[in-house]
């Protein structure tokens, strides 16, 4: 737009607005009720971030996994460590529990001690049969002490599964239906039936279970993000209204900025239901993020209003003057923000895309609220007191611009050294940084069902499935023993490696087999012999029972086996290793011509995602520095000018990624958000104050230093309250119990923090250093788009047309 066009086009909305305020305000009420309908389209999520692309050859490989075996998340467990445990009473009664799960609709099968069969050899009919360790309830210590003896010493099939047989940990394994695992059916059953079930057991029987798998984890997790969207929303709107009421002194301008973003909030989760998205450890993020957001906006907006009142005492004046001169320069700093979330849209993640989308409306949505409730409001209530107008004058502002003043024209080269050396210390730091893919690490710490995980870490070496598929290319050549035989080798590397479990496969199915040949002796739990091989084989055969339990390791044709396996949470680097010592020893034991190899499970694939979102970090990043380095362009159509504000936003980026380095803070899906959020937020300051630079330039007939320490006058005070309502209003975020939360609060924190500083006192002495090279009539042309309007671009009274 041209100067002229730009001033015309808000004098429009601005007559719009205060002419026909009683139709607006009715369609936004309207507009708010049709959003708040769909509130009951939202959902939360039931299942993992996929952070993959669907296309992408990770997850094809296990939806591939998937539909040969179905889902591999459904296993519940639940574990006790405590020698009481084995007394009859106690016995019996934690057998009961276990069988009383069977007989929901909601679950596929129990596993536990009771359930457990030996597998016994039928000479007569030359099949194996199975019979239960326990036939009906235990009636004494000695059943129990042969129980024990049979399972911790005889029966290594069943060992690291159900028990550990050096702790005497015993566990049941509860396995959901496929159907119901990423459905609200789940949580329905593991929050009124499982935990309510176990806290009964454990108040009648003093024992400590202990309850983790994915479907218990994803379901506590979901929970506790349910929880902590109310907190965040009421903590950021207390914070940041608290810090606007430090600043204005008045309940009513408080209450003003409270109405604007809370109906913000409202429309976010108007738009998350809409739009059918489920609310996850992001999408949770954007209510109090629009808060946040939004009181900046009303700082702005109030602030100008007031000052207009202040000068020449014509309120609906000052209300057209706030929409004229205010509206371009906020609705250019929402849009700029916007763009920093909308290039999560680009990632190809799913997560991330609506995560953009939903941020980025939703900035828009507050601005559109902001620009037309408050001038509205304020034309129905009467003119502001004195004592409303009193902050406009408080002596430390005066202070505080006087000082950066002082600090930009005596100590620019401190200024400098001070920039440089924080950037050569932060790029120390950068090369620190490791990268994160753990499923569990943002868990909160203190949580019960966090410390059962690393409970069930720490007596069955993890719970997170990692699955290894054999295609054998041909059918039922998952039963030759040369393929049997090379899947032994490949599981004793799993046993041999301490992040993972040991695996479970038809192999160990095969062996007890041969250790019920002869007659259940555990030296002979290995894998048959060729001689061996032909008449154990022949038993199994014959044995239906056999047949069942090779369902869960062999698919129906044969061709197809998998060795399953737990790993610890572990981080990035460790689990690339494994991957790579697995991928080796695969491709020495499986010819690529003859078998083909896949290694995947959640575990994996969010290991996977990680890294992938890591590599689109630099791609989001680059894109969002395009987008704002674009607008700049044709707002002030000066390279020079593009290059010298960029600087004082990336620096905070730089020195915020080498604090991460240097106190651990891994790149991760949470915090791999702050450097885009960041500087589509920070670079807001640097456009107010280039826009009036710009202004003072062209008042002050191109007196640099002037026009530098005039606009550093203006616009110090205004960036010095909205840096800090975002600074503490980010900072709620470390209130979380989730890691990723909380690092994405304090970092997002810091970083605006030092773009204040950076924007305050760097970019002013850059414009002073390179006043020569900049600012002149040739290379700081006349801008597309008029940001603030020169002070007598209003000075027509248009009220009379209002």
């Amino acid at each position: 737009m041209s100067k002229l066009s730009t001033k015309g086009f808000w004098e429009v909305v601005a007559r719009l607005i205060l002419r026909n305020k009683i139709i607006i305000l009715v369609l936004i009420v309207l507009t708010t009720l049709f959003l708040s309908s769909q509130w009951k389209n939202m959902r939360f999520a039931f299942t993992e971030a996929n952070l993959l692309p669907n296309d992408h050859e990770v997850n094809i490989t296990y939806n591939k996994f998937l539909d040969i075996f179905g889902e591999e998340g459904n296993l519940i467990v639940i574990g006790v460590k405590d020698p009481s445990l084995f007394t009859v009473k106690k016995f019996n009664a934690w057998n009961r529990l276990s069988e009383s799960f069977k007989y929901y609709d909601e679950v596929e099968t129990v596993l536990s001690i009771k359930d457990l069969q030996k597998l016994v050899k039928n000479t007569e009919e030359q099949k194996f049969d199975m019979e239960p360790f326990i036939k009906d309830s235990l009636t004494s210590l000695e059943e129990i002490d042969t129980l024990q003896k049979q399972l911790f010493q005889q029966y290594p099939f069943y060992d690291n599964f159900l028990f550990n047989k050096e702790t005497r940990t015993i566990r049941t394994a509860i396995y959901l239906k496929k159907d119901i695992v990423n459905t609200a059916a789940r949580k329905d059953f593991i929050i009124d039936i499982l935990e309510t079930n176990v806290k009964t057991f454990e108040n009648e029987y003093n024992l400590d279970v202990r309850v983790s798998g994915m479907p218990y984890i994803r379901t506590l997790n979901s929970k506790n993000i349910m929880g902590e969207i109310g907190m965040f929303i009421g903590a950021a709107l207390f914070v940041t209204s608290f810090i606007f009421f430090l600043f204005f002194r008045s309940f009513r301008a408080t209450l003003i900025a409270l109405v604007v973003v809370s109906f913000g909030v409202m429309w976010t989760f108007g738009i998350i239901g809409l739009l059918g998205y489920e609310i996850n450890v992001l999408t949770a993020l954007i209510p109090p993020l629009i808060i946040v957001i939004g009181i900046p906006n009303c700082i702005f907006l109030i602030n100008k209003y007031q000052r207009e009142v202040k000068l020449h005492g014509n309120k609906v004046k000052s209300l057209q003057r706030v929409i004229t001169k205010i509206g371009n320069a906020t609705l250019m700093t929402n849009v700029t923000t916007a763009s920093g979330f909308a290039t999560f849209i680009f990632t190809q993640s799913t997560l991330l895309k609506e995560f953009g989308v939903v941020a980025s409306l939703s900035i828009i949505s507050i601005f559109v609220l902001s620009i037309l409730i408050i001038p509205i409001i304020y034309t129905f209530l009467p003119h502001p007191k004195d004592r409303h107008l009193n902050h406009l004058n408080r002596r430390w502002t005066s202070g505080f611009v006087n000082w950066m003043s002082r600090m930009v024209k005596e100590r620019r080269i401190t200024i400098y050294l001070v920039a440089v050396s924080l950037l050569t210390v932060s790029l120390i730091g950068i090369s620190q940084i490791k990268i994160s893919g753990s499923l569990i690490e943002d868990m909160p710490k203190n949580t019960e069902f966090f410390k059962d995980i690393r409970f069930f870490e720490s007596e069955f070496n993890g719970i997170m499935p990692l699955e290894i598929m054999i295609d054998t290319k041909r059918k039922k050549g998952v039963m030759k023993l040369s393929t049997l035989k090379r899947m032994n080798e490949l599981e004793e590397l799993i046993f041999e490696t301490p992040q993972l479990s040991r695996p479970v496969s038809v192999v160990s199915l095969v062996k007890y087999s041969k250790q019920a040949y002869y007659n259940g002796n555990p030296k002979y739990y290995q894998l048959p012999t060729s001689q061996e091989n032909s008449f154990i084989l022949s038993y199994a055969k014959n044995s239906s029972t056999e047949a069942d339990l090779l369902k869960s390791f062999v698919d129906s044709t044969g061709r197809y086996a998998r060795i399953t396996t737990f790993m610890k949470d572990i981080g990035t680097d460790k689990m690339e290793r494994i991957e790579e010592n697995l991928q080796t020893e695969i491709n020495k034991l499986f010819p690529a011509e003859k078998f083909n190899v896949i290694i995947t499970g959640k575990a994996l694939v969010f290991q996977k995602g990680t890294t992938y979102l890591v590599k689109n970090l630099a791609i989001s990043l680059s894109l969002a520095i395009l987008l704002i380095a674009l607008f700049m362009a044709y707002m002030f159509r000066s390279l020079r000018m593009i290059v010298v504000s960029l600087i004082p936003n990336l620096l905070p980026l730089v020195i915020t990624a080498g604090l991460m380095g240097y106190l651990g803070v891994p790149i991760k899906p949470s915090t791999i958000l702050v450097f885009s959020i960041a500087f589509g937020i920070s670079v807001d300051d640097t456009i107010h104050f280039l826009a009036k630079y710009r202004q003072e330039l062209q008042a002050n007939n191109w007196k640099i230093k002037k026009s530098v320490y005039g606009a550093l006058r203006e616009t110090g005070v205004s960036m010095f309250y909205t840096s800090i309502v975002l600074f503490f209003g980010f900072s709620v975020f470390t209130l979380s119990s989730f890691g990723g939360t909380v690092a994405l609060g304090a970092l997002v924190s810091a970083t605006l923090l030092f773009a204040m500083l950076s924007n305050l006192l760097l970019l002013p002495s850059l414009l002073l250093s390179l006043e020569k090279s900049i600012a002149n009539k040739e290379t700081l042309k006349e801008p597309s788009i008029k940001i603030i309007p020169d002070e007598d671009d209003s000075e027509e009274d248009t009220t009379s047309k209002i």
